[in-house]
């Protein structure tokens, strides 16, 4: 019997991915834990692994189609001892052009599915054969051209007007035959994508020619990918549904720094270098566990009070920020923070982070100062309830003893969610955080 590969759920908020990249195609014979595909979800790119075993009669869904929802069936795999193209041809149901994007195909960012034989044909590098122009359906009326993706690609690529080409697939859909069969240099030039088209495009694909803005100004349209939208969408809701406050401390780095030093001095030998981050990720760890009431967050009717520090560091990678996290960071040595966090960063920056790694933690770090920045105050992750925002440490005049001198000073600032954490409990993280840091053999014992 066939079966349907589906779009699966690769983490517990994930509700819609990227199909990034196939790694087989039609044909292939696949086994159980072999790589399918490459999908990008809300936090990363990650690998499908195939469950069943069989040969892959077709694909359903192009790779670089977006908003692909949970469940969608992306491709069909014949059992052994059935007939590949037979199981090819009992594809998913069909669903007319005319049901717009309330319908499931148009949702994954698809063509209606009487043209995924076509599509399927495509990706196995078959061309279908083209039916006379006096067979072919009439194109849909309105402003939409039903054309597969491929053969929007290389109209826009070519320079080809799909206004004036024949379709001879199913419905009057243009196909890839139908596009190359056109002349590029008769067409009249390619018109601006429209709404249905420009959900069709590569995520993340520049506009080929600098289009000007109502002010004048040049500029290129970048699509939003399915990371930089989630990042867009919770970050817009904490600001407007958590009550931020904000505590800011200056915190001399002396004593740290040359902690530091000899720390790395006796670890040299094991290939081991701690950075300053690595410090001060262990300094609010400690602070949370010697001021609990600020290592919680809001449930809505509950608040969760955790009994240990999992601190989320922000790390900035090509898809967006990600906020991998450093799990019993208030138990752990530094040597092993320092070794977890480089692992997390590395693999946050090439997509690969699995979603136990990024997805809870009960408070943020985020660490500006290697861009110079002094200060600034970071956005809340919900739903955690605080995240400490860290500055460059510079020389700065500091009174030290009564008298003034030059020290190397830090600012911290702590946003904190107000429905959950009061301000004097916020006061006392920032205390102890300062202490730790100023004192920082409590970061070693």
């Amino acid at each position: 019997m066939p079966i349907a590969i589906k779009m699966p759920a690769l983490s517990p908020t994930m509700e819609e991915g990227t199909l990034a990249k196939w790694l087989v195609k039609p044909g292939d014979t696949v086994r159980s834990g072999d790589i399918m595909a490459e999908i990008e979800t809300d936090k990363a790119t990650m690998e499908f692994e195939a469950v069943d075993e069989g040969v892959l009669a077709s694909i359903a869904v192009e790779e670089g189609s977006e908003g692909v929802k949970v469940g969608t069936v992306i491709a069909m795999l014949a059992e052994e001892g059935e007939d590949v193209d037979a199981v090819a041809k009992a594809d998913a149901p069909a669903v007319s052009p005319d049901k717009g994007k309330d319908t499931p195909a148009a949702s994954t960012g698809s063509e209606p599915a009487d043209g995924d034989a076509e599509a399927s044909d495509e990706q196995s590098g078959a061309e279908p054969e083209p039916k006379p122009a006096s067979e072919a359906a009439p194109k849909p009326s309105g402003d939409r051209i039903i054309a597969s993706p491929l053969a929007k690609r290389i109209a826009e690529q070519q320079g080809i007007d799909l206004v004036g080409v024949t379709g001879s697939g199913p419905n009057g859909r243009i196909v890839k035959a139908d596009v190359e069969s056109a002349q590029a240099d008769t067409a009249a030039p390619a018109k601006p994508r429209d709404e249905a088209t420009a959900e069709m495009a590569p995520p993340r694909t520049p506009s080929k020619t600098p289009a000007e803005s109502e002010y004048g100004a040049p500029y290129e349209e970048e699509k939003l990918s399915s990371v930089r939208k989630i990042i867009a969408r919770r970050l817009t809701e904490s600001k407007q549904q958590v009550p931020h406050y904000y505590l800011a401390v200056d915190v001399r780095l002396d004593a740290l720094l040359d902690l530091r030093k000899q720390l790395n001095a006796g670890l040299e030998a094991d290939g081991i270098k701690l950075s300053v981050n690595d410090l001060l990720i262990k300094a609010l760890a400690r602070a949370l566990m010697r001021v609990p009431q600020c290592n919680v967050s809001f449930q809505g009717e509950t608040i969760h009070k955790y009994s240990r520090a999992d601190v989320s560091v922000a790390v900035a990678a090509p898809s967006g920020l990600i906020t991998p996290i450093v799990t019993e960071a208030d138990t752990r040595g530094l040597a092993s923070i320092s070794t977890t966090m480089k692992a997390l960063a590395e693999k946050a920056r090439e997509g690969k982070l699995q979603p136990h790694e990024y997805q809870g933690g009960t408070a943020s770090l985020s660490n500006l100062g290697m861009f110079g920045i002094k200060q600034f105050d970071a956005v809340i992750n919900p739903p955690q309830g605080m995240i400490m925002a860290v500055g460059a440490g510079e020389p700065r005049p500091y009174v030290v003893d009564g008298a003034l001198q030059i020290a190397t000073v830090m600012t911290a600032s702590g946003s904190f969610d107000h429905r959950a954490i009061d301000g004097a409990d916020g006061a006392q993280l920032m205390e102890a955080f300062k202490t730790l840091c100023e004192n920082p053999m409590g970061l070693v014992v």
